[in-house]
């Protein structure tokens, strides 16, 4: 009987669920928030300009070896699907 009732409303009661549910999830999405330190626009403004502790330097070019390196591996493997 409870089966038989949800049938005969089903057609009244979908556009209503299908409307809450389009205004629920189409809804104004959050600005990304800005940064007042952008380095992609200003790379001057996020270097560092004093001195290097002791084995620092070292550290720091290393680090950029291995993420130049990483970044290089990864537009190689984006290359292959793009040939």
């Amino acid at each position: 009987m409870l089966i038989t009732f949800f049938a005969k409303q089903a057609p009244k009661i979908a556009p209503l669920f299908l409307t809450v549910f389009l205004v629920g999830c189409g809804g104004a999405r959050p600005a990304p928030p800005v940064s007042s330190n952008n380095c992609i626009t200003n790379p001057s403004s996020c270097m560092y300009e004093g001195s290097y502790e002791l084995n620092e330097r070292e550290f720091a070019e290393q680090e950029a070896r291995r993420l130049n390196r990483e970044s290089a591996n990864r537009l190689r493997r984006q290359s292959i699907w793009w040939w």
